[in-house]
């Protein structure tokens, strides 16, 4: 139940019902709403001021989080570049230097100019550092990786490459040699058999029975079968590419014909003692971009350490020669 209250009316001298106009209660009210106003207006300034809004809040957590997804993005990219440069030395210091190819420079691999331009473009992304950071890393990354790649690929020719060198390289005896003991004579300086005076020689003498099959030290192609005139009788002279050039003397008969392709061990002749010879044998020369080398260093295929230097020995006595 609503309170009434009166008021003493001194004009009348009597108690008289108190009553509010409207207009002044309007006014009580608008001034309670309006203090209700500024005073919560200065709470939340206060607050804000201190405290921050939800949605700053929010949006605090959301660096925080983005900060700290960044830090392990980070980390994971350091790590991976790591990798990267430890790919990049291996394939220089290892894998190209094996194959005697120049390294790739880094400027090379990084492809400046493509990166530039990759950079630039993520520079205009004025308002956050963050993807900018990352996204250049990343196309750093991404370029250095498709030039290792292709490295790689040069690397995996290489190897082709090089496996075909190997196979065209001479390394094994002409002839049957197991036990060693037909070295009759070696390369350098030794008596002529015929002329009796010292003369250079260029190869090395296998003695071996008439029909002794000659083998190819390596894979080729014939260039010459047959006699010419210049004192080796039948002789075959084998063109392996990559510098090499064998020469096999004074067969009985040849076995092979000009522009044969030859495989290593395939049999092309045999043992004979034709053109300027003095008893059956195997005249054996290894050539190096037209010099004649020595063959002995050209049997790694054939022998174990210990049988290599007991024929070094045996081809660096100075003897006669059989041709």
């Amino acid at each position: 139940m609503k309170k009434i209250k009166y008021y003493y009316n001194t004009n009348t001298l009597r108690y008289e019902k108190l009553e509010t106009p409207l207009r002044v209660r309007l006014l009580r009210v608008f001034g309670f709403i309006a203090a209700a106003l500024v005073t919560a207006a200065l709470i939340s300034f206060v607050a804000f001021q201190f405290i921050g809004s939800p949605k700053e809040k929010i949006l605090e957590q959301q660096n925080r989080a983005m900060r700290e997804n960044y830090k392990e993005l980070d980390e994971e990219l350091n790590s991976v570049q790591k990798q990267m440069k430890e790919l990049e030395k291996r394939d220089n210091d290892v894998y190209r230097a094996i194959f005697e190819a120049n390294p790739i420079p880094d400027s090379a691999r990084a492809k400046e100019l493509e990166e530039k331009l990759e950079i630039a473009t993520v520079e205009r992304i004025k308002d956050n550092q963050l993807v900018a950071s990352i996204t250049n890393t990343l196309n750093n990354l991404m370029s250095r990786i498709a030039a290792q790649k292709k490295s790689y690929d040069e690397v995996d020719e290489l190897v082709k490459n090089k496996e075909k060198l190997l196979s065209h390289t001479p390394a094994i005896q002409p002839v049957s040699n197991k036990d060693l003991n037909r070295i009759a004579s070696g390369y350098g300086y030794r008596i002529d058999p015929v002329y009796k005076t010292t003369k250079f020689h260029a190869g090395l003498d296998f003695s071996a029975p008439q029909g002794t099959p000659i083998y190819a030290t390596a894979d080729g192609v014939v260039s010459t079968a047959g006699s010419t005139g210049n004192g080796y009788g039948n002789h075959v002279i084998i063109n392996h590419s990559y510098g090499y050039e064998t020469l096999y003397g004074h067969m009985v008969r040849v076995k092979v014909k000009n522009g044969q392709a030859i495989k290593r061990g395939e049999v092309i002749g045999w043992v004979g003692s034709t053109g300027k010879s003095t008893g059956p044998h195997c005249h054996y020369e290894v050539h190096k971009n037209g010099e004649k080398i020595n063959p002995i260093y050209f049997f790694f295929n054939d022998l174990t350490p210990e049988q290599f230097d007991l024929l070094l020995k045996k081809a660096a006595a100075s003897n006669q020669s059989l041709d």
